[in-house]
């Protein structure tokens, strides 16, 4: 005999209770939920400790993760190269024999900027890096692009000092608990980094597309002169990026400047630089922003 739909409890008073509780408990978690919502959107940092948190009982597992995915690429780096090893070597041959003769170049060309500075009385600032730390995850495919690197406040890393690779800028610390920290990347809408063309030093900024890719604007439009191919970099502007880190190559360039691509892509550097900020000023208005903050976690006035 085919089971009732009726699924009315009854006179039965522990059903009617069940399914009366059942949905107030479905109506509160709605309710939360539109309030957590509401309250991200409007003020993104009140969620920050829950954040830190949750990286810090992440950790182990992002560095795990960060671990398995360069063996991995170790390794079938590896298979490739045993198969084109003939044609690498070659390459290779070419690559060695032009990098002697760039050499050359840029000691002759360092003597000189030596002597130069030395005539002029320029001394170059020394910046000691805060920490050299593993980037353990970033975010692959969002409107927001952030990243976690393996490493807080207890080595020295505070909201808004500038993260670099090897390769060029990853972004800016923006949150950072005690053995963590949140970076927002380059490719973040809301990242907006001075730039100026390495070979002219044509000024520029660089801000993020929510794709992935960056987009290059001009400070004085008009007459487009930027080329697929140009490579941008820090300018120095605004005192927290030091100036010369390699931040974006054009590849499309458009009426107010170019559509382009990281030079340094975070998915494939392992290891990352955390830079003290390029200028004292800078470093001055970081260190009010975080005893404000600090005394606004306190609920102090």
């Amino acid at each position: 005999m085919a089971r009732s739909q009726d699924r009315r409890p009854g006179y039965s008073r522990r059903a009617q209770y069940g399914i009366f509780t059942g949905y107030v408990v479905a109506i509160l978690g709605v309710v939360a939920g539109v309030a957590v919502l509401i309250t991200s959107l409007v003020n993104p940092d009140a969620f920050s400790f829950a954040r830190s948190a949750a990286a810090e009982v992440a950790r182990p597992v992002g560095r795990a993760g960060a671990t398995g995915r360069t063996t991995g690429q170790g390794v079938f780096a590896a298979i490739g190269a045993y198969f084109n090893a003939g044609r690498q070597n070659a390459e290779l041959r070419r690559e060695v024999e032009a990098a002697r003769a760039n050499a050359v170049s840029m000691q002759s060309l360092q003597n000189e900027n030596r002597r130069l500075k030395a005539l002029l009385g320029i001394v170059d600032p020394q910046r000691k890096p805060i920490a050299t730390v593993r980037l353990i995850g970033s975010t692959a495919a969002s409107t927001r692009r952030y990243a976690i690197i393996d490493a807080g406040t207890s080595s020295g890393v505070r909201p808004g000092l500038p993260v670099r690779a090897a390769s060029g800028l990853i972004g800016r610390v923006v949150e950072a608990g005690p053995g963590t920290a949140r970076v927002l990347l380059v490719t973040d809408p809301e990242n907006v980094v001075p730039v100026k063309r390495a070979r002219d030093g044509l000024t520029a900024f660089v801000q993020g597309a929510s794709n992935g890719r960056i987009d290059i604007r001009l400070i004085n439009q008009g007459i487009n002169p930027v080329k697929a191919g140009d490579v941008f970099v820090t300018s120095g502007s605004g005192g927290l990026y030091p100036p010369g880190i390699p931040v974006a190559v054009a590849t499309d360039p458009h009426r107010d400047g170019a559509i382009g691509h990281l030079a340094a892509d975070p998915a494939d550097n392992e290891f990352v630089i955390v830079e003290p900020a390029y200028s004292a000023a800078a470093r001055t208005e970081m260190e009010a922003i975080e005893e404000r903050g600090a005394k606004t976690a306190a609920g102090e006035p």
